[in-house]
């Protein structure tokens, strides 16, 4: 802590501005990450984000070790939904190689990325209210999560970072079994998450933390460039998914739950929290109409392993669980790409971060990172 000068209050006392460290190992920042705290007592004048913590180069090491080794890479772009970023890059190498993947292949990919979006939201909103001092809904949701996990364990071996995808397709095929394991549990979660809403979304002490703080407008959140939830909290009735349709999505019948201000304004920490509550319905349903109508035959294409997609560059879309996922990948036609460039989430959510801190309390800080659902790896590539 340091004392940075003197200001004065409108009575004309003289206060001290004092600059707090929040993180980089921090329990309410969700990795690790760090702030830069401004603050006049308790009510801050500025959260700088100081980024660079989780830096790995990842990038980089896609231009060495090939299209296919690339893949379980992937997985670290975000941990917490390590399917979206597996699909992402397949998708890129296909379009470069004008590969068709089987219908069977992008329904497992459907069904996988689904999971793996609740999963993430779980984790999200129970980690939300942990942060705000709620312990009790954050075993619920675990308790949840830890029961989709083992479904996800089921369909690849591996409980976070899945390897599930290739480019073509899927590596397996769904287990015997599998479809009526998962409509089950669906059967299950789905009054669930009701009831978890009903226990934490609209506890009163909850709604006074989050309603009317850090409040994102429609023009605000389009013009900081905020995507997936944190986009649709503010209003904004859009989804890859939907708009800019891929893998089989344009088969589903589902809805883009956007924020409404109930408990306070329109696009405010409340609103982002009740917009991945209702995603995870829409995932049901999503999920319901895949398992019914998956398709028989093959799950991934003919694909050689010495993979040299030819000269070109692509640039991919894709709505994972944190929003908009785009994918920049370069070929030069040789086995290892050219350039690969991941733009997520995560990193454009930090941004904003500075400029609604301003005014608010150091314990609104915490709200304001858990509303936005960042997880340091999608920051720091």
């Amino acid at each position: 802590m340091s004392v940075e000068l003197e200001v004065h209050d409108s009575q004309g006392l003289a206060t001290e501005e004092m600059t707090l460290n929040m993180g980089p190992q921090h329990p309410s920042t969700h990795g690790v990450l760090r702030f830069i705290v401004k603050a006049d007592g308790e009510v801050m004048r500025r959260a700088i984000p100081d980024i660079g913590y989780l830096h790995r180069s990842i990038e980089k090491i896609a231009e060495k070790v090939g299209w296919h080794g690339f893949m379980p890479y992937t997985d670290r772009v975000d941990y917490v939904a390590a399917m979206a970023c597996n699909q992402g890059w397949a998708m890129a190498a296909e379009r470069l190689a004008d590969i068709e993947v089987p219908r069977r292949g992008e329904y497992c990919r459907v069904i996988a990325a689904e999971l793996s979006r609740i999963c993430s939201h779980l984790l999200g909103v129970g980690a939300m209210g942990m942060d705000l001092g709620a312990i009790t809904p954050f075993t619920h949701a675990i308790r949840e999560r830890e029961m989709i996990m083992d479904l996800i364990e089921e369909l690849c071996g591996a409980r976070l970072t899945f390897n599930y995808m290739r480019i073509g397709g899927v590596a397996w095929d769904l287990p015997h079994g599998y479809v009526e394991k998962v409509s089950h549990y669906l059967d299950h979660f789905e009054p669930v998450i009701e009831e978890f809403n009903q226990l934490l979304g609209l506890n009163r002490i909850y709604v006074k933390r989050l309603a009317d703080v850090a409040t994102v407008d429609a023009d605000m959140a389009i013009a900081w460039g905020l995507v997936g939830p944190n986009l649709r909290g503010s209003g904004v009735d859009f989804d890859v998914r939907r708009d800019i349709p891929y893998s089989v999505y344009e088969d589903f019948d589902f809805d883009v739950p956007v924020g409404s201000g109930e408990m306070g304004t329109t696009g405010d920490c409340w609103d982002r929290y009740i917009v991945r509550i209702r995603e995870m319905d829409e995932s049901m349903r999503i999920l319901r109409q895949a398992l019914a109508g998956i398709p028989e035959g093959p799950v991934i294409a003919r694909v050689p392993r010495n993979f040299k997609p030819p000269v070109g560059d692509v640039h991919v879309k894709i709505e994972a669980p944190r929003g908009e996922q785009s994918w920049y990948v370069s070929s030069d036609g040789s086995e290892y790409p050219h350039r690969v460039h991941i733009r997520t989430g995560s990193f454009t959510a930090m941004g904003i971060i500075d400029r609604l801190s301003r005014g608010l309390m150091i314990a609104d800080l915490v709200a304001v990172i858990a509303s936005m659902d960042i997880v340091a790896p999608e920051v720091d590539r």
